[in-house]
């Protein structure tokens, strides 16, 4: 090059400054797609990527990078910074890819950092249709795929309907893995307790039934069970601080519920509903409360039809702290909803209407902001403003 095309000292500059910018993260580019505030803190929304399908569970693996589950029967890898992603192998062949089944949920097993476990649930394959599972499988350490896949409970749940299969997976501090499975459907396996169809299931993080489970001297209830009558538990979250498992499920038109989970208890799936028959304006069941059965400790009429549950641990919005958020699906929303110091249900506050996005899955990464995946395919980010 001679001296007359060599660009100016000033040019040359602005080069290097618009080089440097096109090496960040686009986040850091990015126009925020949605801003507001919410029960004492300010926020903005941010997409960290997108093309995902149908992305039905979200996992943190490490600060920078989580595991991604496809209701069609695909595992990613997504780095959050960086947006980029890629597909992991080692899923099972016999995922029921149809109605509301498929890979559903996905967790990192409480000592990640050591055993590299990550439990699913998935809707199986088997005679007389499919059945919700409980799986686990260890992450290469490059993180590019499964190995050593183990089924822990192919739940007596079986069907050929394609919907109600529940089902996220949680962890309490003592050891046990909670999911749940929806009625399948078939509102008479609301109360017919012989099978594992609208229940909550604690389990040995290896599959074992532990000993003090509800059921467990029961010849008629399956000894898995830890609670019972629910319709279809999308979501599922162990308060640790408060040592609280919070259940959240589908009603039929109204009637969606918040519950506390506890041991042996009944829920009153469909003997007990505050919804609304699908063919008319008929209640369902015999009343929204009866002795015998334990209430939500919310209702949301109409439905906003839950697509999750997370309790907000972060640093990032203090005053979140034990909250709680749901994905809402048919109201497109995130549903935030206050929990005091004595775990009593508060003010409720519903985010990023605007977006007009059916929100899947909620998961939070170790500063404490919130991921959102949506039914488009897009994973969101909810973070303090910049």
């Amino acid at each position: 090059m001679n001296r007359a095309s060599r660009p100016s000292t000033t040019t040359r500059s602005a080069m290097l400054l618009l080089s440097g910018l096109l090496l960040l993260p686009s986040s850091i580019l990015a126009e925020p797609l949605s801003e507001g505030s919410s029960l004492g803190h300010e926020y903005q929304v941010e997409a960290v990527a997108t093309g995902f399908g149908t992305p039905w569970g979200m996992a943190f693996i490490s600060d920078t990078e989580m595991v991604i589950t496809g209701r069609a029967g695909q595992l990613w890898l997504l780095n959050t910074e960086s947006g980029e992603s890629s597909e992991l192998s080692g899923l099972p062949g016999d995922i029921a890819t149809r109605g509301q089944g498929g890979l559903l949920d996905v967790q990192a097993s409480p000592s990640f950092g050591s055993d590299r476990t990550l439990y699913f649930t998935y809707s199986k394959a088997v005679d007389g249709g499919a059945a919700t599972t409980l799986a686990r499988a260890v992450l290469s350490e490059n993180s590019d795929q499964l190995t050593g896949w183990e089924d822990l409970l192919v739940t007596d749940s079986a069907s050929n309907a394609g919907q109600h299969f529940g089902s996220r997976v949680t962890f309490d501090h003592e050891g046990y893995v909670y999911f749940g499975v929806g009625d399948r459907g078939d509102r008479d396996n609301g109360q017919d307790f012989s099978n594992h169809a609208s229940s909550i299931m604690r389990l040995h993080l290896d599959g074992r039934v532990p000993d003090d489970n509800p059921f467990v001297d029961d010849a008629d209830i399956p000894d898995e069970i830890w609670s019972l009558g629910h319709r279809n538990p999308q979501g599922l979250a162990y308060d640790l601080e408060r040592n609280r498992l919070w259940e959240i499920e589908h009603g039929p038109r109204g009637g969606d519920e918040i519950n506390v989970i506890e041991a042996g208890e009944n829920y009153g799936w469909p003997v007990v509903s505050h919804g609304r028959e699908y063919w008319g304006p008929v209640d369902v069941g015999e009343a929204e409360s009866l002795p015998g059965y334990v209430d939500p400790v919310k209702v949301y009429v109409p439905s906003i039809a839950p697509g999750s549950l997370l309790v907000y641990r972060g640093d990032a919005f203090p005053d979140w702290r034990g909250h709680l958020f749901a994905g809402a699906l048919v109201l497109t929303h995130l549903n935030h909803i206050a929990v005091n110091a004595q775990g009593e249900i508060g003010e409720e506050d519903r985010l990023l209407e605007g977006l007009g996005e059916r929100i899947r899955a909620v998961a939070e990464d170790n500063r404490g902001h919130l991921y959102l995946s949506t039914d488009s395919g897009r994973i969101l980010r909810v973070s303090p403003p910049n």
